[in-house]
């Protein structure tokens, strides 16, 4: 028995050092855990009790015994609160920590060492303590009080309480965790259950094992730390936090193939699941149309890189701006890259739809004055500058205000849609067409000769003439007036608007819904043949 006593109290001294040891690690450690302190707390406790147990079993007599007893409960009641604090930031949950539960977590521990350290005055923790009978060393026994009781009970329910919080997340949790989350839930419930077979008498020579039991726990958690890079950060924090993100996330190989990916992606990407896993960028990107195709094929896994790609998901078009970034081992080395998908379609259409309001006209979806005379300026500095030809067109409704007054600003409106829509059908791309203002439209035709303008603008005013619009009120006959003229070196766009609103004029003035070209100082009225309009029109 001797011996054996020898041999226990080197163990448990052994694990007592275990204990200080990993206590200053975590505290000298770089970490983002935040449940770094309640892993401090916990370890310096560990080492008080069993350094304090150690120092109890060498002791000769019961005054020693019951010294080195208060000091074991400087320690003890405080592991398995600040156990159960470190699981919950584990797990992620530090929702549950509140000001209260901590001041409860704290106050009963405290409780239990005053408890302890007046127990002579009271008898509420040890009803009675004596030494062992017929022992070979001094081991003590006691009755139970009811202070005893309430510890003992908390103290299995804050680790009842964090066994079943880590069982409860084994189904969330990524594989490469498990092995931490094993180390951790073996570190909780070993030593309840030692403590368990203590209570009911099933231990050797009726001893305490879980001093013993706390030096193989922490040689596990220094094996985790070590290896497994325990108190780097909360594992399962951070696999919830990866999961919870809005944005998608694809963690890829040096190969371009697919490691892991989080639940966001799986909404954005059509197909992607777990039978992805290990696939090529590119055949992961299938689904998304030309340009993911494109940013597939071309993207260089070394390359950090940004840029917003039109994705296509079923019916859908979605927009998503997408970083890629590289993934480094902890020696600099890189191990791949993760790309993270923005979804930045509402963005993107509002950004689309302001663009819109800038640059069109509301009413009819055409070029509003300010863009129109923005592109026509620049085309004009262009023809001017290579030696192109270019013409403007301006023309209005002829009485427009009758058309208002007697059918209404309703018919008025639809009247002018009507016209934009015949418009667009002759127009050729290059051709920059606007709301000039009112019932007023303009053309800017880059390479086009005053001829040429003067036949598609005739083209026009025949198409509106012949194609009435039908209202409530009956069919309105809609004509229109057209000024054309062209660009020679040194116009500015003023100065062919200006003309082409003289020529306009000699229209309305020569009895409207015609064409009048400005050729120099004269107006001349256009005369062309219908039948041209017809290959003019196809044209078009």
């Amino acid at each position: 028995m001797g011996s054996f006593i020898s041999n226990y109290i080197v163990i448990v001294a052994l694990s007592g050092v275990l204990s200080a040891l990993l206590a200053l690690f975590a505290y000298f450690k770089e970490t983002d855990f935040a449940g770094v302190k309640a892993f401090i707390v916990s370890t310096c406790a560990s080492a008080i009790y069993t350094f304090g147990f150690a120092l109890e079993l060498s002791s000769h007599s019961l005054a020693e015994i019951n010294l080195w007893l208060k000091i074991e409960y400087l320690g003890m009641p405080f592991i398995a609160p600040a156990s159960l604090i470190m699981v919950i930031h584990f797990l992620g949950m530090e929702r549950l920590i509140t000001r209260a539960r901590l001041i409860v977590l704290g106050f009963i521990p405290c409780l239990t060492t005053v408890m302890v350290w007046t127990n002579d005055y009271h008898q509420l923790f040890y009803r009675s303590m004596y030494l062992r009978p017929l022992s070979p060393a001094p081991l003590v026994d006691f009755v139970m009080g009811p202070g005893y009781i309430v510890h003992g009970s908390f103290t299995f329910g804050c680790l009842l309480a964090a066994a079943c919080l880590m069982l409860a997340q084994w189904n969330k949790m990524k594989r490469v965790y498990r092995r931490q989350f094993l180390t951790i839930l073996l570190g909780l419930t070993l030593p309840t259950i030692g403590s368990f077979m203590y209570l009911i008498g099933k231990t050797p020579y009726g001893m305490d094992p879980v001093p013993v039991i706390m030096s193989l726990t922490s040689a596990l958690y220094i094996w985790a730390i070590l290896s497994r890079s325990m108190l780097t950060a909360a594992p399962i924090a951070r696999s919830n936090l990866f999961e919870s993100m809005r944005d998608g996330v694809l963690v890829m190989d040096l190969s371009d193939r697919l490691v892991d990916f989080n639940r966001a992606a799986a909404g954005m990407i059509q197909g992607l699941d777990a039978a992805s896993i290990g696939h090529q960028l590119a055949r992961i990107f299938l689904p998304g149309g030309k340009d993911a195709i494109a940013y597939a094929m071309e993207a260089d896994p070394l390359v950090q890189e940004e840029r917003e790609l039109q994705w296509e998901n079923g019916d859908s078009i979605y927009y998503y701006e997408i970083r890629s970034s590289l993934v480094r081992k902890r020696g600099g080395q890189v191990a791949g890259r993760m790309i993270v998908l923005i979804d930045v379609t509402e963005r993107t259409l509002l950004q689309d739809r302001l663009r819109q309001l800038a640059t069109m006209d509301s009413l009819t979806g055409i070029c509003n004055r300010t863009y129109f005379m923005e592109r026509s300026s620049e085309l004009l500095e262009r023809c001017l500058k290579e030696g192109g030809r270019l013409s403007i067109a301006l023309f209005d409704v002829d009485h427009f205000k009758s058309i208002n007054d007697r059918y209404g600003h309703g018919c008025g409106d639809s009247a002018l849609r009507h016209i934009a829509d015949i418009c667009r059908g002759h127009l050729r791309e290059g051709d920059v067409f606007g709301r000039y203002g009112g019932e007023e439209f303009v053309l800017c035709l880059p390479n086009t000769s005053l001829d040429e303008a003067a036949r598609l603008a005739d083209c026009i005013r025949r198409a509106i003439e012949a194609a009435s619009l039908e209202s409530p009120n009956g069919r309105i006959n809609v004509t229109v007036s057209f000024g054309v003229t062209e660009a020679v070196p040194g116009s500015t766009l003023e100065a062919l608007l200006t003309e082409a609103d003289h020529a306009l004029y000699a229209s309305k003035r020569g009895g409207r819904n015609a064409v009048h070209l400005s050729a120099g100082s004269e107006m001349v009225r256009f005369q062309a043949d219908p039948a041209a309009c017809i290959g003019a029109s196809a044209d078009g």
